[in-house]
């Protein structure tokens, strides 16, 4: 009841029996996903901390990003504040768009934005590094030195996420309001002092400590999928060697992009 597939595993004929492989497959990606991040994390608090790889890192996923994270919150809070004015404005409410511009941003666009861009620029590029060492056998050759590849590639990485998202998004979100401002008060004629008034009265905690959790579980699905599939490159029914780490890239950066957007709603309608 099986033919050979494009990649000459056996698969069902049964449409049935190809769901519940489908299924399987994934369920046990899933777990495999979750004993990987669970071991990347207790080796973080391994002694001997690895500190110096953890800034590497950080200077890396964080430091580095920084232009491209400023570059993105400007315009994303310049396009809020433009069209947020013209809408406000049919309600007679054009006073209200410093609130807007900021809950916006603070709460959604700044943790999920922020995440993404991370996951193209970083993220990317830790699956591929990860999955050339694999198609190379250094992993191998770690393992045969008695290093553990989890604590000396996995954790540090996992480390310099935690750290650096939550950095971001407030750089992110700080730079999409002054966006909001260029385009609300030097462009519209907004009040300045309304504006700012605004979102003083409107943002809570609240709204700021909810946003630093999304950026807090976004920075730990990117480092786990995307290390997770740089590590099992090898692994991949696709194809080996440079086409592997090609598909794992790949794999890595749509995986993560989904993830966000689907802890992003669960996460949202936790804390609402």
């Amino acid at each position: 009841m099986t033919q050979p597939s494009a990649t000459g595993v056996f698969a069902p004929k049964n449409p049935l029996a190809r769901l519940g492989a489908a299924t399987i497959h994934g369920i046990s990606e899933l777990g495999g996903l979750a004993i990987f991040t669970v071991l990347g994390l207790r080796h973080i608090f391994t002694l001997p901390l690895q500190i110096g790889k953890i800034v590497q890192q950080v200077y890396f996923i964080g430091v580095k990003s920084i232009s491209v994270i400023a570059l993105i919150g400007l315009f994303t809070g310049m396009v809020l504040g433009l069209q947020g004015y013209y809408t406000l404005v049919k309600f007679g409410s054009e006073g209200l768009l410093g609130a807007a511009v900021a809950l916006s941003i603070i709460r959604e666009l700044g943790p999920v934005l922020t995440a993404i861009m991370i996951t193209g620029r970083a993220g990317s590029s830790m699956a591929a590094e990860i999955g050339i060492m694999r198609i190379s056998e250094q992993i191998d050759a770690l393992t045969t030195m008695d290093i553990d590849p989890m604590r000396y590639l996995i954790a540090p990485r996992l480390a310099a996420a935690i750290i650096s998202f939550p950095l971001l998004t407030a750089i992110f979100d700080v730079i999409g309001i002054l966006g909001g401002y260029l385009t609300g008060v030097t462009m519209l004629g907004i009040n300045p002092g309304v504006y700012f008034q605004r979102i003083d009265a409107s943002v809570v905690l609240a709204d700021v400590s909810g946003g630093f959790v999304k950026s807090l579980i976004f920075a730990l699905l990117v480092a786990a999928v995307c290390c997770y599939q740089g590590y099992f490159a090898h692994m991949r029914p696709g194809g080996f060697g440079a086409k592997g780490v090609s598909l794992a890239t790949t794999s890595a950066v749509v995986v993560s992009c989904v993830s966000i957007l689907v802890a992003d709603y669960a996460v949202t309608s936790f804390l609402l």
